[in-house]
């Protein structure tokens, strides 16, 4: 079929500024702008935040990007793809707050599309997905966000929140350490039925989803207040954020060995981390309760 690639274009560089817009308010100061293109084709925009009051670090990046062959290793599940030109793009966001009772998040939708011999030959998929890493879990917070997924994904069937929610809590696991990232949310790849339209509505909503799912969580717990032991443990367990992205991410894995931008993906890594040997918190503190989150569970 035919895709209509700059239709997607669109709504994906109007969510990135859109949510940009939404974080700058949080922020009370303007995000930084670096534009940039790829030599074998295409580009994107980074917006950033770094040292902020209420982020310390945040990315919000949308990239459009296209190459002449496209190589086995990005067809593995369609290997009658090998050989194709191709185009990929995609709004992808980490926020790290500074505050250590705002959770961290990553949000990412994208499309990739292996172009045929003709223009109803083209062939896409799409993938996403949002997901929350608190420090301090307060659980009505998990709670919100998890019913602002369900309900984005819903008019798509009954079955998908349950489906994406358990997608999310498979790929989002550290097995090294047996224990999740955060308490999950919503992932899924390789979407391409029943058709483009639906497709696209659906990865529309989960994108759309992000504001209203994240941000009430923010105001929440913004001002609340903290000191250099919360601090620290935010830091200890940004050191499992980080082992996540660079042993497991398959995004951040095949960007780091195709070539890709380092700047723009090394943008998910926190500012600070910390690792501590064989370290364990009091039982019954507030670090303590975080453990029993960090493992599936229907939330809903």
């Amino acid at each position: 079929m035919h895709v209509p690639v700059d239709r997607v274009h669109e709504f994906l560089s109007t969510l990135q500024e859109h949510i940009v817009r939404r974080l700058e308010d949080l922020e009370g100061s303007t995000f930084g702008r670096d534009p940039w293109t790829r030599p074998e084709g295409g580009g994107g925009l980074t917006r950033y935040c770094e040292g902020g009051q209420v982020f310390e670090r945040a990315g919000v990046l949308f990239s459009h990007v296209r190459g002449h062959t496209l190589p086995p290793s990005a067809s593995a599940h369609r290997p009658e793809l090998t050989g194709r030109s191709w185009e990929a793009m995609g709004v992808s966001m980490v926020l790290h707050p500074r505050n250590p009772h705002v959770p961290t998040t990553h949000m990412n939708v994208r499309m990739f599309v292996a172009h045929g011999d003709s223009a109803d030959q083209d062939v896409f998929w799409f993938g996403g997905g949002l997901d929350l890493t608190p420090y301090y879990a307060v659980e009505a917070d998990v709670r919100h966000f998890h019913q602002v997924c369900h309900d984005a994904v819903a008019p798509f069937g009954e079955d998908k929140y349950r489906h994406y929610k358990a997608w999310c809590d498979e790929y989002f696991l550290l097995r090294h350490r047996h224990e999740t990232r955060g308490v999950g949310g919503l992932f899924y790849d390789d979407v391409n039925t029943p058709d483009f339209e639906t497709s696209f509505a659906l990865t529309r909503a989960v994108g759309n989803c992000f504001l209203p799912a994240y941000v009430p969580i923010v105001q929440a717990r913004m001002d609340t207040p903290y000191g250099d032991p919360e601090r620290a443990f935010q830091a200890y367990r940004r050191g499992r954020y980080v082992e996540f992205n660079l042993v497991y991410d398959r995004g951040t894995l095949f960007g780091l060995q195709s070539g890709g931008r380092t700047e723009s993906i090394l943008l998910s890594m926190p500012p600070q981390a910390q690792w501590r040997y064989d370290w364990t918190p009091e039982p019954g503190s507030a670090e303590a309760e975080l453990a029993a989150y960090l493992k599936p569970r229907e939330w809903l």
